[in-house]
Parts: C-alpha cells; sequence; structure tokens
C-alpha cells in the first residue's frame, strides 16, 4: 500500500505590474530575500522568502488590471504578531485603519495590501 499523500508546503503567485517594483517593496520593506528571478535585469517571474513562507512574483499585462477586486488575499500564520506589526509599521507599509487586533474568530492579527492590492494578513491563534 502506498503511503498517503501529504501537503506541506504552498507557493502562491501573486500578480504585479512591475516585478523589480514588487521585488522592492517585498525586499526592502517586509524583509523578503530574492530566492530566483527568470531574469536579473527585468524579471517576469521572481520568487522572495522570509523564514518558512516563499511567495511568487509574477508579471501580468496591463489590460489584466481593470478589475481591482479580483486580487488574491493571503493568509500568513506568524510568530511574534506585536513585533511583526511594529517592525511593518517602522517601514510605512500600512493604511491608515491597519490595525493589530483579535478576531471574534480567535485570532489576533492585521492585514493591508501590497502596492497592487494583494492582501496579506499575518495573523496568530489567541
Amino acid at each position: 500500500m502506498q503511503p498517503k499523500g501529504y501537503l506541506h508546503q504552498i507557493h502562491p503567485v501573486l500578480p504585479v505590474k512591475d516585478v523589480v517594483e514588487a521585488l522592492d517593496f517585498y525586499v526592502n520593506r517586509l524583509g523578503f530575500k530574492i530566492a530566483f528571478a527568470d531574469d536579473s535585469k527585468n524579471p517576469k517571474y521572481a520568487g522572495i522568502i522570509r523564514d518558512a513562507i516563499e511567495i511568487h512574483l509574477q508579471w501580468h499585462d496591463a489590460s489584466e488590471w481593470e478589475m481591482e477586486i479580483d486580487r488574491p488575499m493571503l493568509r500568513i500564520v506568524a510568530e511574534n504578531i506585536e513585533s511583526l506589526y511594529e517592525e511593518f509599521g517602522q517601514k510605512g507599509v500600512f493604511h491608515a485603519h491597519t490595525l493589530l487586533r483579535e478576531t471574534a474568530w480567535g485570532t489576533k492579527e492585521f492585514a493591508f495590501y501590497d502596492p497592487y492590492k494583494n492582501g496579506l494578513t499575518f495573523y496568530r491563534d489567541v
């Protein structure tokens, strides 16, 4: 009998208009490192990592950006959520209403959008 299949990682792909600009945001403001890029000068696809998280960034043509509500929302489990909130707050990535809060569903979390309206929620169970 074969062992049961097991899922152990996910690498979401976020759409971006400019991979270099997206890399700048994720590396210089959120503390990720570049894992790979398909081209060193004008990448169309790249991966970034921080701790155990890997996210891929993929260029999409401007014609695909007509609707603003079709962007992904990632929920990322985090340790030391208060420190992460403070770190990102010092980098100026939050919007006016970004708060670290406890939710009715038993998490402590904060959320904001990257420059391309991809949603990022960082949370831990309370």
